[in-house]
């Protein structure tokens, strides 16, 4: 399979993906794409329990923040803050999020 360049002409032989890579990149889409990304690993990792007391999950310059309903819960999760950013970053990935703020 040969290397993809960004900088040739596109043509028939590119790879989808790698043309929707290029697409992406070219229109500054990373952000939002990382920010639905980050919001239903949030979801899929903490459980249909967490997502239950879940109100709202945005990704805001590389800091999470998470709107709960329960003040328990939220105390309950900050204790695992650390925990939590390194499991999502896991499941992403690469390291999207730096701080996790939970309201």
């Amino acid at each position: 399979m040969k290397k993809f360049n960004e900088y040739k002409r596109l043509r028939e032989e590119n790879s989808i993906e790698d043309v929707l890579k290029l697409i992406i990149r070219e229109n500054r889409l990373e952000e939002g794409i990382d920010n639905i990304d980050a919001r239903n690993a949030w979801i899929n990792l903490l459980g249909p329990g967490i997502a239950n007391y879940t109100l709202d999950v945005v990704l805001k310059r590389e800091v999470l923040y998470v709107a709960l309903s329960s003040p328990i819960l939220r105390e309950e999760l900050s204790y695992g803050k650390q925990k939590i950013i390194r499991m999502i970053n896991d499941d992403l990935g690469k390291e999207v999020i730096k701080d996790l703020v939970l309201r």
